[in-house]
């Protein structure tokens, strides 16, 4: 029977995707969030082009330097004011002091130092960074064009956006993998214990009851602690990230236990079954894609425990270690309370942390809203 209202006649004609994606559009927070990380992630990608200097490069004079944010006048453009280190003669106290009528031309896709992009390609254009060109015109008497710290810097002399920026690939791409690792756990351990039934369901969920029972951020630093001081960068995230992921695999499990038990004998299934169809392609082929939706908010919503996981490990020192860059691995300098009251800007990285983490919970907030699409709000 038709409708008189044609949006619904156009509605009804969708397909389960088209209507999640339709009614995902329409959550204004989770869309804006979607395309934040989208940024934060292609930040993490080309970190070599977006970040203005090596994640490792040091001016050791220019240690715990305050901020140079840009600025813009019609006179010189884009630029940040000129900071320089003092030391007083008699108490020998390092200060800064900023220079108005000194400046430090900005300006994007400028030429930088050398890399190689991904560690592939070669270049040395930057995104945004200091004009060193326009910088000699103005001062042909300067010896060498001084370094912009857009964040300020830490005790080594390091520039803080840039750390950022690299520290993004690694806090964000462990976030990834384990949910890739927690995902194959949670879809065959789940799958078995919901499709079999009987004792193996029994042994399954005594198994995950027994894993969540453990209080989580202790158990992360037990297995973090026995990890060998003498491993090396590459061995240690990836230990983390499996760590991180044996743990982090029993909401996904339940999730697809509690579906498989209430599709398991719906007509197609049992069709399926008659017609000598393995239980694999039972479970793989026929009941996994009818709730694919909730697994990919499951999954959504678990990325931003994996983040903090590392942060906390890395933070404490039993994670990742120095010189691998992460943002949890930058918090290090902020034990000290002393040096975050003089020098707060080291506590930047904390801000990306959370909006990292807010980001990733209202976009699986999104999904979860969007993934029925046939309710009612």
């Amino acid at each position: 029977m038709a409708t008189n209202n044609p949006n619904q006649d156009a509605t009804a004609a969708l397909s389960q995707w088209q209507l999640i994606r339709l009614r995902f559009v329409k959550h204004r927070a989770a869309l804006v969030c979607f395309f934040l990380l989208i940024v934060l992630y292609q930040g993490a990608v080309f970190a070599e082009f977006y970040a203005p200097y090596h994640s490792q490069r040091k001016e050791v004079m220019r240690a715990f330097s305050p901020p140079q944010p840009p600025r813009f006048s019609l006179k010189h453009g884009l630029h940040a004011r000129r900071v320089e280190r003092q030391v007083d003669p008699v108490s020998f106290r390092k200060e800064y002091l900023v220079h108005a009528d000194r400046i430090v031309p900005l300006g994007f896709f400028v030429r930088g130092e050398p890399y190689r992009l991904l560690g592939l390609f070669p270049g040395e254009r930057r995104f945004f960074g200091v004009d060193a060109g326009r910088y000699r015109e103005l001062y042909p008497e300067a010896e060498a064009v001084p370094a912009w710290f857009f964040f300020g810097a830490d005790k080594y002399g390091q520039d803080i956006f840039s750390r950022i920026v690299f520290g993004a690939r690694i806090s964000l791409s462990i976030g990834l993998l384990a949910i890739a690792v927690t995902f194959v756990l949670g879809i065959v351990i789940g799958g078995i214990s919901g499709y079999v039934g009987g004792t193996t369901d029994t042994v399954v969920q005594r198994l995950i009851e027994i894993i969540n029972a453990f209080p989580q951020l202790p158990l992360w630093l037990a297995l973090g602690a026995a990890m060998p001081s003498d491993w090396s960068s590459l061995r240690i995230y990836f230990s983390i990230t499996v760590v991180l992921s044996l743990l982090g695999w029993t909401d996904l499990a339940r999730v697809v236990r509690g579906k498989l038990l209430a599709l398991r004998e719906e007509d197609y299934a049992v069709a399926a079954r008659l017609l000598g169809a393995s239980h694999g392609r039972i479970i793989f082929r026929h009941l996994l894609p009818g709730f694919t939706s909730h697994i990919i908010v499951t999954l959504t919503l678990r990325v931003p425990t994996m983040i903090l996981g590392e942060t906390s490990l890395s933070f404490l020192g039993l994670g990742l270690r120095p010189p691998i860059v992460s943002w949890g691995v930058m918090l290090q300098d902020c034990m000290n309370m002393t040096s975050v009251a003089k020098y707060p800007w080291l506590l930047l990285p904390l801000i990306f942390i959370i909006l990292t983490v807010l980001s990733f919970n209202f976009l699986g907030d999104g999904l979860r809203d969007a993934a029925d699409p046939y309710g009612e709000r």
